[in-house]
């Protein structure tokens, strides 16, 4: 059984794809930058505030899965500078302080409307 995941919590869709899909008790959520689900506008800010953004896209879009950071098991974060990694890194830990899930980082040469920083996740639902 598979299920699409639709929030107001998380910016809507901006191509053909869900903003999550839950299915066989697994939640894959698509990847999230930093898009105010109220304007559907890319925030202003450094990576450290676009991290914070997209975690929160991340957290509504799990919320509505039935899910949440601590059922997380793997992320992927695609930076456009990895000189920015310790700045993410840090707002990162915040959210997955305690049993963090696995996880890849890599540099990518450009992100959708240009941000600084994507992310992604699978968790349990």
């Amino acid at each position: 059984m598979r299920e699409v995941i639709t929030t107001k919590d998380g910016p809507q869709a901006i191509g053909p794809y869900s903003q999550a899909i839950k299915a066989n008790g697994m939640v894959f959520v698509s990847g999230q930058i930093a898009i105010d689900p109220a304007t559907q506008q890319v925030i202003a800010g450094d990576v450290a505030a676009q991290t914070e953004r997209a975690l929160k896209n991340l957290s509504g879009i799990l919320k509505a899965a039935g899910s949440g950071f601590e059922k997380v098991l793997r992320s992927t974060v695609f930076l456009k500078n990895m000189g920015d990694f310790a700045a993410m890194n840090e707002v990162y830990g915040r959210h997955f302080a305690s049993n963090p899930p696995a996880r890849s980082t890599v540099e990518v040469s450009r992100l959708p409307k240009d941000v600084l920083v994507e992310i992604d996740v699978i968790a349990l639902s």
